[in-house]
């Protein structure tokens, strides 16, 4: 299905093939004509699945059809809130690409930067505004911004809310929006959190589930490397050196560890940057920027950078460190494999990350096998692999047998307390 089939106005079917799109993907199918409805809505699809264009186009399909009073003040229409400053970022350039024939006035609210900026322009009045929950509280305080006209909320990422503890400002921020407007809440995972936010804030919503929330998309190829965690660096920098990578996302655990890749590609003659929070905004921004045009080939990025990029043509994702958390995973590798194109995502397990592998498996119902790669994957590592696992079996059936044994003793002592009753 052509986007020409999905009820939106000339001037946006403009913008949209102005910004490089003719196909949309299953999530824009089904959600871009319920939204346009005025239906509350439920999106909930893989990572790389288009899940913003589902939004934007109808919100600014909206704001095209209601024109401002020439001359009038605008006013906020649309609330979107995400978790990051990058995505912030992000959700807002796709706003002025495909608004580009419609005249809208948008603004991305994120900490980090000056604020006196955003107020200038508050002041000048917006159609639009995106926001990361903690800015936006500060503007609320000062009162700076008012929500009188809002008319659609968005809640981008809503699980990545609660994973990053935002999720009391979220409520606070609802709490003053009119009653009377549209929601729309798009997820890639929807866990019982989430499905009780959206019980809270939405009525009656359309449920649009795309694929199964717990898998990648199909675009994307995964390896697993077995490896010992001080052979990590030796083996990303071998991938780089012989593997036709051309732009490549590398995930570290931490900030230092993030710094310290880097570090050694540069070294390497690599040509790579870092980007965490403990740079500034302008410093993010500017890496981000760098990696997209290609003066960069490799970024490595911490799991700020999991849920605020949208960057075309990455060909790998490397998990230098396997995530702790099983739907990080998903997250992840899914800024690759974006928008129809094929990606990779690369694995490097040692042998005390087996835990966090096994849970990844048992999230997306998938099991992986190693994969020798050539100077690297060795007898003494499969033992030691082999004996990592058998320390985590015993460990188990150890823990078991202590709580069997605990397990009379409790029984008699509460016995003889009913006794004393």
């Amino acid at each position: 299905m052509p986007f020409t089939h999905l009820g939106l106005s000339d001037p946006l079917l403009r913008g949209v093939l102005a910004s490089g799109y003719t196909t949309p993907t299953e999530i824009q199918c089904e959600a871009i004509p319920a939204a346009l409805t005025g239906q509350d809505i439920i999106g909930c699809a893989q990572t790389g699945t288009g899940k913003t264009a589902a939004f934007v186009l109808p919100i600014l399909s909206r704001i095209f059809r209601d024109e401002p009073v020439p001359g009038q003040k605008r006013a906020i229409r649309s609330l979107i809130l995400t978790p990051t400053r990058e995505l912030a970022v992000q959700i807002e350039r796709c706003i002025v690409n495909y608004g580009r024939y419609v005249g809208v006035r948008s603004l991305a609210i994120y900490g980090g930067v000056e604020i006196r900026k955003q107020l200038e322009t508050l002041r000048r009045g917006v159609d639009i505004v995106v926001a990361t929950p903690g800015r936006l509280m500060d503007h609320m305080r000062r009162g700076s911004i008012d929500f009188k006209a809002v008319e659609v909320l968005v809640l981008d990422e809503a699980d990545r809310m609660f994973d990053m503890g935002f999720i009391d400002d979220v409520y606070r921020i609802i709490r003053t929006l009119p009653e009377q407007r549209q929601t729309l809440l798009f997820s890639a995972t929807m866990p019982p959190e989430v499905r009780q936010l959206a019980a809270g804030v939405q009525k009656n919503p359309q449920t649009i589930q795309i694929g199964r929330q717990h898998n990648p998309i199909e675009t994307i190829t995964q390896h697993v490397h077995a490896v010992l965690r001080q052979q990590k660096i030796d083996l990303l920098l071998h991938m780089l050196q012989n593997r036709p990578m051309q732009s490549v996302l590398v995930f570290s655990r931490t900030k230092h560890g993030a710094d310290k890749i880097h570090r050694k590609l540069e070294q390497a003659g690599i040509v790579s940057v870092a980007l965490h929070s403990g740079r500034s905004q302008a410093q993010r921004q500017h890496a981000l920027d760098g990696f997209k045009k290609g003066k960069y080939q490799v970024m490595v990025a911490t799991d700020i950078a999991a849920r605020g990029i949208d960057v075309r043509g990455i060909s790998h994702v490397v998990n230098f460190d396997v995530p702790l958390y099983a739907r990080d995973y998903i997250h992840r590798i899914g800024r690759t494999g974006r928008a129809f194109h094929e990606g990779d995502a690369i694995t490097l397990v040692a042998p005390d990350e087996q835990e966090y592998l096994r849970k990844i498996e048992q999230f997306i119902g998938q099991r992986f096998r190693p994969e020798e790669y050539e100077g690297f994957t060795s007898a003494h590592l499969t033992e030691s692999l082999s004996r990592s696992e058998e320390q985590t079996r015993s460990q188990r059936l150890a823990a078991r047998a202590r709580k069997a044994a605990r397990r009379p003793r409790l029984t008699r002592r509460r016995s003889r307390l009913a006794a004393a009753r």
